[in-house]
Formats: structure tokens, sequence, C-alpha cells
């Protein structure tokens, strides 16, 4: 008889992620009462913001210890007692880590899958579409200065292809030397520098001469305070995310020189979540699907498969394991 496996927080970290903060527990498989869908899980996202979820409310609830891992996921209809669903349709939403769900209506969307479903899960989803808004809220013009935080991630990676598509020079953010000569030499970027290296701000100014003029931040913290200081007068500063305060006690204080960089530089900040262009996610689609068919985006996905190996998954995401979009296959 087949089971459903979920897993669940056994206790909120107080520091860094690691699989003892998790439980993995056997049910039966639901079934569904009037209105609800039963769908089988097919991909998980693993995204950074999953464990921002275990610090307190953000645009959604706080994960707490003993609820149910909360995630975005792929999943199809197998059983369904709604009549707007479909034995076989794909479906998308908060299915959690778990092999099955039990949803209404309310609480997915049907797929509308014009590729493969891991790339529906990648630069066709919420990663590529992250990348493709938050692009366009930062005002790209010819030669400029863009840099990207935490450029081999699932975001940062499009999000730079995105800016060298729109003729600007740009200059990755990231952790290694593999993924350095990885941006360069097969997403095109201009140049990285290596936060790991001791003299990365001198690396950053020397490709930076002109200062910058677009930052594309990920990461927050310590190197969101370094680059304002870089930023050229009137730049533009989309934020995405904060990666280095998800897995780590809450900073102290905030970045030095805030507001007040912000002010002389005359700068513009700008945070969003992606759900918030829905209503233009099919023309974002069109276009980054456009991108793929030209290779003018080259699609990076890092896929984990089994269930029990999410958390881990996730681990790893956040040690800065991973090379484009982390998916787990179930």
């Amino acid at each position: 008889m087949l089971k459903n496996k979920q897993i669940f927080l056994k206790e909120t970290p107080q520091d860094k992620l690691s699989n003892a903060h998790f439980e993995i527990r056997t049910s039966e498989i639901p079934s569904p009462a009037d209105g609800q869908i039963l769908i089988e899980t097919l991909y998980i996202s693993i995204d950074a913001a999953n464990r921002a979820w275990m610090q307190g409310r953000t645009y959604r609830d706080q994960i707490l210890p003993g609820n149910l891992m909360a995630g975005f996921a792929l999943g199809k209809v197998i059983e369904t007692k709604n009549n707007n669903f479909n034995v076989g349709d794909m479906v998308e939403g908060d299915l959690g880590w778990q092999n099955y769900s039990l949803k209404s209506a309310n609480e997915i969307v049907k797929a509308r899958i014009i590729s493969s479903p891991n790339l529906h899960m990648s630069v066709l989803g919420i990663t590529g579409r992250t990348a493709y808004f938050g692009m366009q809220l930062a005002n790209l013009k010819n030669k400029d200065t863009v840099v990207v935080s935490a450029a081999a991630g699932a975001v940062g990676n499009v999000a730079g292809q995105i800016a060298k598509i729109k003729g600007c020079r740009v200059i990755g953010i990231t952790g290694s030397k593999e993924k350095s000569q990885w941006l360069i030499q097969d997403l095109g970027f201009d140049g990285v520098v290596n936060y790991k290296n001791g003299n990365w701000l001198k690396n950053l100014k020397e490709l930076c001469p002109n200062k910058i003029d677009v930052y594309f931040d990920n990461v927050g913290g310590d190197i969101f305070e370094s680059i304002m200081f870089r930023m050229n007068n009137y730049g533009r500063v989309i934020c995405c995310g904060a990666l280095s305060q998800y897995d780590r006690a809450p900073p102290k204080s905030g970045p030095r020189g805030i507001p007040g960089i912000i002010v002389t530089k005359r700068l513009s900040l700008r945070g969003f979540i992606v759900m918030d262009f829905d209503d233009q996610k099919e023309e974002a689609n069109k276009q980054l699907q456009e991108w793929i068919d030209n290779k003018k985006i080259l699609v990076a996905e890092d896929i984990v498969e089994g269930l029990e190996n999410t958390p881990s998954a996730l681990i790893g995401l956040l040690n800065g394991e991973n090379k484009g979009k982390r998916l787990v296959k179930l």
C-alpha cells in the first residue's frame, strides 16, 4: 500500500539550519471530501524563502514547530471531488513537503505547461519571472553597469542574463571560483567577484570603474551595505531577497550609512514579490521562452531526487551548493 511521506519542522532553528530541525512522518494517503482535490506532488521548489518562513511572519504565516513544511510545488490531480478539476490536471501552489496533498480549489491553480515540467518550475516559473519583473523595475538602460548578488543562484543567473540581453555590462557576485568561471564562460557575464575573497571589494572597484547604476540584491547584509557606497547618483536598487540574513541569528544592527547614503546619492530602492505581477505572467513566460529558444538565456537547473532529501537540498542551497534553480523531484 502506498503511504504519504511528509516532512515537518521539528524545532525552530536559532542559527544554522540542519537536518535535525526536521522530521519525516508517514501517514495514510488522504481521501478528498466534497470540493477537494487530491494531488500527487511531482516537483518541489527549493527557495531561500523556505528558511525565512521559519523566522517569523513575512507575506505568509510563520512555519512553527509541528507544522508541515510549506513549499511551492507542481503536482498532478489523481482524485477529485471538485467539478473544476479533472484527474490528470497539472496544478501548482503551496502543496508542502509531502508526496500527496488535499487542496481546495482556491489554494491551487491549473498549471499551463508549455515546455517540460522542470522548466515550468525554473525559468518559466516563479524563479524566471522574479528575475524578469525585477529587471523591469530596474528600468535598465543600454550600457548600464549592473551588479547582481547570488549571481549563480536561481534568480540571480537569469537576472544577469536579462541585463546582458538589454545591453548592460553585468558583474556578478558569487562564492566560488567554479561559479565565477561558469558565469563568465557559459552565461556571458562581463566579470565576477568572489565575496569569500578578502579582496572582493577591491576587485569590484576594478570591474566597475564608473561605479554601479543598478544593483539587483539577493542577499542583503554586509554585501548590500558595501554596494551602497559604490552606487552612482540616481542609481536603482532592486531588493529581491536577503539570503545572508535567513540562516543565522538575527543581526544586531542594520547596514551602516542607511538612509544617509540613499539620500545623498538620491538612490531608488524597490522591493517586490513576484505574485504582484500575476496578471502579467503569460506575457513574461512568452518573452522568457523566446529568449530560451533563441539561446539568449541558458537554463540552469539543479535537480535533487527524493522527498527525504528535501531538507538537505534546502541546507545545501543556503550554503551555496547550487548553480541555477534547485528542485526536488519526487
